[in-house]
């Protein structure tokens, strides 16, 4: 049944340390002028302005209404037109559960709570989750951080220059907004549409310490141990012990945070026993739809979440049987045929091995290097050298702006890439879930960075991006002898017979990633002019064998 949606309306709540919280409310109109009819309450907690309500991947709040549910977008704490200060989750906690429960006792809800958003919203609703609110009965985390520091802020230990930056200046300008700083927001506002990346191995941002001291950018520069306070306080993963509730997980292929959001589904279907299930779609953090970078995925990979939402929340607040529970868990769509295929379980096949086979000229042809079953004869290792002068450039991925899929022969025809690819295959080859790479490799430098792009080679030479890792590297890892391990973003693709497999290894990938100085400085104590040449050999012989590892099913 479908109902017609009332006018919005603003409500507001008291937190028990006597902050308002304001909402914008969505009623369905039951049209019935004797009772007034109850309705299960969808609740989004989220820090851009209430209007926004996530529209930029989700229907608006009215079409959730017209489906039968009380829609509440509530701005967090210190956002929007809510009182006080905003501290990047610390509240959220706290104030999660005191709008749950009074969400549940607004005029006309069932007492029945769901939540859904994504990102900061999906990082709401783990925190409100986390002290078991009693109206709470399901959430659907879209594209969020299980931990803040692994998931979101660094990857292998290299701080994510490019996406922190832009967020960390789209939160600051909502500070200096509701300050009423005309001149300070024009100034953020114009910045955030070409991003000041100009010191490619400090990360530190003059602009946001002057316009915005409290912005978290600064401690997530300062906070580089993963087991401080800090990250502690702020990541999901340490407050969710105790929580079982059905979740139905949201990631995408290009998404920054899908480690995050296949670890935090992994964690609760061991956890609890209650119903997970898990959806990876196409998409970029945002939007959800067809295109992704340069590549339609086709009809396919438009966004099914709207739909799916319902059918979860009508199971769970509703008690309507939907079926859904009895479909497998798991939806992954398979780049390549681009189709959806499900899973029973999260795969986990026993790896196949693709070992990295070359001349000694991997970085100067893709002719060179060769990806194979075959035990490698490698007797020349390949030496690859980095300048900072002239950093391997980001190119889509789920680590750079824009995010996808490319076309990205061009990078791997530099000379500091170095490329290794299969012959061209005889029959499809499929494979899903957590890709490894692991190099036999030293450079002549204290500290030194390692990019893993894992590429398509099309038959007209074509090398379109499909998933990528990195790591920066200290003198103390890894013990001699053993291989880095590069942990490359979960991926369900099909490589069509005739096309190729392509793994390109490079000492940089800028902007995405704060360039390394050589030096072993943390990056806030790097200076570009002290950024030294780097060369990296990768070895794969008999002894010392690099390798892919992918799980083919």
């Amino acid at each position: 049944m479908l109902y017609s949606v009332c006018p919005k309306q603003t409500l507001s709540m008291t937190t028990s340390d006597g902050v308002r919280l304001d909402a914008d409310v969505y009623y369905p109109d039951s049209n019935s002028p004797d009772s007034r009819e109850s309705f299960p309450v969808l609740l989004m907690r989220q820090p851009y302005g209430r209007s926004i309500a996530s529209t930029v991947v989700y229907a608006h709040p009215s079409w959730y209404a017209a489906q039968g549910y009380i829609v509440v977008i509530q701005d967090v704490r210190g956002r929007g037109s809510s009182e006080g200060e905003f501290d990047l989750f610390v509240n959220e906690i706290a104030d999660g559960y005191e709008a749950v429960q009074w969400a549940a006792g607004i005029p006309q809800s069932t007492g029945q709570v769901g939540m859904y958003g994504f990102s900061y919203q999906g990082m709401t609703q783990l925190f409100a989750a986390a002290k078991c609110p009693p109206a709470l009965k399901t959430i659907c985390p879209a594209m969020a951080a299980y931990d803040l520091y692994e998931d979101w802020a660094y990857e292998g230990g290299a701080f994510c220059y490019q996406l922190n930056l832009g967020w960390g200046i789209q939160l600051a300008s909502e500070t200096v907004r509701r300050q009423g700083k005309t001149e300070a927001y024009q100034t953020l506002y114009s910045t955030a549409r070409n991003l000041p990346l100009t010191d490619a191995v400090n990360p530190r941002s003059p602009l946001l310490e002057e316009l915005a001291p409290d912005c978290h950018y600064h401690p997530w520069l300062k906070e580089s141990d993963p087991q401080a306070d800090y990250w502690q306080q702020r990541s999901p993963c340490y407050c969710l012990q105790e929580v079982d509730l059905p979740m139905l997980h949201i990631g995408g292929a290009y998404d920054t945070h899908l480690r995050g959001t296949v670890k935090l589904y992994q964690t609760m279907t061991q956890q609890t026993n209650s119903s997970q299930h898990l959806i990876i779609g196409p998409w970029a953090h945002l939007p959800w739809s067809r295109k992704v970078g340069a590549v339609d995925f086709g009809e396919a990979a438009h966004s099914p979440i709207d739909r799916l939402q319902i059918r979860w929340f009508d199971h769970f607040l509703k008690g309507i049987d939907t079926g859904l529970l009895e479909e497998p868990p798991i939806a992954w769509f398979e780049l390549g045929s681009n189709e959806w295929r499900k899973f029973n379980a999260f795969p986990n096949p026993v790896p196949q091995k693709f070992y990295l086979e070359t001349t000694g000229l991997g970085a100067m042809s893709e002719q060179e290097g060769r990806l194979t079953i075959d035990s490698p004869n490698s007797p020349l290792p390949d030496t690859v050298v980095h300048d900072p002068w002239r950093p391997v450039p980001s190119l889509g991925g789920h680590s750079a702006y824009p995010a996808g899929c490319f076309d990205r022969s061009a990078i791997d025809g530099r000379s500091d890439v170095l490329t290794y690819t299969t012959d061209p295959l005889t029959a499809d080859l499929h494979f899903a879930g957590e890709i490894v790479v692991e190099l036999q490799a030293l450079a002549d430098a204290p500290s030194f960075d390692l990019c893993a792009v894992l590429s398509e080679v099309k038959p007209n030479g074509a090398a379109f991006n499909l998933t990528q890792g990195y790591l920066r590297i200290s003198s103390s890892e890894p013990a001699a002898g053993d291989p880095y391990r590069i942990i490359l973003q979960p991926l369900c693709a099909r490589i069509a017979a005739g096309h190729s497999l392509r793994l390109s290894i490079s000492g940089a990938c800028f902007p995405a990633y704060a360039m390394n100085s050589g030096t072993g400085s943390l990056p806030q104590d790097s200076q570009l002019l002290e950024a030294k040449v780097i060369t990296i050999t990768v070895r794969s012989d008999i002894e010392e064998r690099s390798q892919l590892l992918l799980p083919v099913i």
